[in-house]
């Protein structure tokens, strides 16, 4: 400013008499005789401690938030208002096998979603840009090597403080074990169905008010009741002669 170089804006801490800091926004003009020489620099400031402060808080807090959301023990995912990844945390990137940074600026849903979900999952997406958010939506992802892993997403609208929808985040669970885990129940299932119908004995079974609700194929042959006559019928009253 002594040179005639002005400087607008410029931050700068200064302290009190009592030694607190105080944080200031100053402008800095050249000061000039009648003659037009430079006699000094005059400031003009603002005390922004109060806005420093906040700012402070508000960037602490990002970074906590940052750092719960690459150490959440979830898959989050976040999307533009164009459908492109911003946001991949590290579970995310444990399941899928794809790094942040081959993800991120790629289309979610054309680049990583097997073609018969597309349009489920593009379809949950749009909605969620339009603010209808979407809970406990299943899809399968499949792998950077190729293996499928079934997701559950919750796909939450994004809003910027004016309450604009800028994007989605989707916060998800890895489901690929519990539905393996159903996938078997039901086959066992299935096969002690097939093992009771094919057995070469009468398997009948009554529930707690003594309703038929079990009936095989050898019931049927042997009593020439067949299940649909006897389902929900009672056993001892219809089928057990009275001296029994």
């Amino acid at each position: 400013a002594l040179h005639g170089q002005q400087t607008d804006n410029y931050q700068l801490p200064l302290f009190t008499k009592d030694g607190d800091r105080v944080e200031v926004l100053l402008n800095a003009t050249t000061r000039v005789d009648a003659a037009g020489t430079i006699v000094g620099v005059v400031g003009v400031g603002q005390d922004i401690s109060a806005r420093k402060n906040a700012e402070t808080r508000v960037s602490m807090l990002a970074a906590d938030l940052r750092l719960l959301i690459d150490s959440a023990n979830a898959p989050i995912i976040g999307i533009d208002a164009f459908g492109c990844v911003n946001e991949w945390n590290n579970k995310a990137a444990e399941i899928t096998g794809y790094a942040k940074d081959e993800v991120v600026g790629c289309y979610l849903v054309r680049d990583f979603i097997i073609d018969e979900y597309k349009t489920a999952v593009n379809g949950v997406l749009h909605k969620a840009l339009e603010g209808s958010e979407t809970d406990n939506f299943e899809f399968p992802f499949v792998t950077k090597s190729g293996e499928r892993v079934e997701i559950l997403l919750n796909a939450t609208t994004r809003r910027d403080t004016t309450g604009k929808v800028f994007g989605v985040v989707g916060v998800g669970q890895d489901i690929t074990e519990l539905k393996r885990g159903q996938a078997e129940l039901t086959r066992v299932a299935n096969d002690l169905q097939l093992l009771i119908e094919t057995a070469n004995a009468p398997i009948f079974g009554i529930d707690t008010n003594g309703f038929v609700n079990e009936w095989n194929r050898k019931a049927a042959a042997i009593t020439g009741f067949s299940r649909e006559e006897v389902m929900g019928k009672d056993l001892v009253r219809r089928f057990i002669t009275p001296e029994y």
